[in-house]
């Protein structure tokens, strides 16, 4: 099923959860000389106008980015730096008229040394992909389906691999395939580091991408999860949910203290709570 376009929903509260995260985890990343393999395995368009049809249909950047990037002075930290970043892709700096996807967060610090494979398998989604411009040279743009084209690329042969899974969930086998395929990369490659991005949504179905990566043994996971609704409402997204495999030390810290402010921001009872999965508590 290849329905899912991003476009409907950039720039939303989860996009902001999930890049905010993807951020740090390349800040960190690109401290140390050493090369760096990122693997985005549902890479989407690249960027997304936040005036075409599909995006200003819904609007979802409105009570998404937009809300933090109005208050962009008053932040401080990791979150003032995410919106400086931003702030670079606009065409006017004190205006937001794009927001950019995984490909961009990850393209933007690349080194020379470093490489990154795009993998997006939606044929109208892959030619918009195929169009962005990106800050390095050392991109692959492949129309596969990423889990797959994950698998088939490891072990990498950088001495780092950085990998992103963000699916759409469109098909509910997919939170099976998720935690299958990391535990494949942790078979071949386990000091990796690994981001991947869940919705939560009324019927708790992100439940089984959990219990499938517990019952696997997959240790050393942090999560987050920041919710906007209230658990009676069983219809829509609800909350947005990451798990980082091996995260950089301390950087769950820094990221709590982000994903708390923006909790505040959004106000309307949003919240975010955050767990470790070691081996002595699975």
């Amino acid at each position: 099923m290849l329905s899912y376009q991003h476009a409907w929903h950039a720039g939303n509260f989860a996009d902001v959860h999930k890049h905010l995260a993807q951020f740090a985890l390349i800040e960190r990343l690109t401290e140390k000389n050493s090369a760096l393999s990122l693997i985005d395995t549902h890479a989407g368009r690249g960027y997304y106008p936040l005036s075409v049809t599909e995006t200003a249909r819904l609007g979802e950047y409105r009570d998404g980015v937009l809300p933090l990037w109005q208050a962009r002075e008053q932040q401080m930290g990791l979150i003032r730096r995410w919106c400086n970043a931003l702030a670079t892709l606009q065409e006017d700096a004190t205006t937001l008229s794009c927001y950019p996807g995984s490909p961009w967060w990850f393209a933007r610090t690349m080194r020379a040394n470093d490489r990154l494979t795009l993998y997006e398998l939606h044929p109208g989604e892959h030619r918009h992909l195929e169009d962005s411009v990106l800050e390095t040279p050392h991109v692959r743009r492949l129309r596969r389906d990423g889990l797959e084209g994950l698998v088939h690329q490891l072990p990498v042969r950088t001495p780092r691999l950085c990998v992103l899974i963000d699916p759409s969930y469109e098909v509910k086998d997919e939170y099976e395939m998720v935690a299958s395929t990391l535990s494949q990369v942790v078979r071949q490659m386990r000091h990796a580091i690994v981001l991947i991005w869940y919705p939560l949504l009324g019927d708790h179905r992100h439940q089984r991408l959990l219990d499938g990566i517990r019952s696997r043994g997959i240790a050393k996971v942090w999560r987050s999860e920041l919710t906007r609704r209230g658990e009676g409402n069983e219809r829509g997204l609800q909350g947005s949910g990451l798990l980082m495999l091996n995260p950089p030390w301390q950087l769950e810290t820094q990221l709590d203290e982000a994903f708390n402010a923006l909790a505040t921001l959004y106000g309307d009872g949003a919240s975010h709570v955050s767990d470790w999965w070691m081996p002595e508590t699975l």
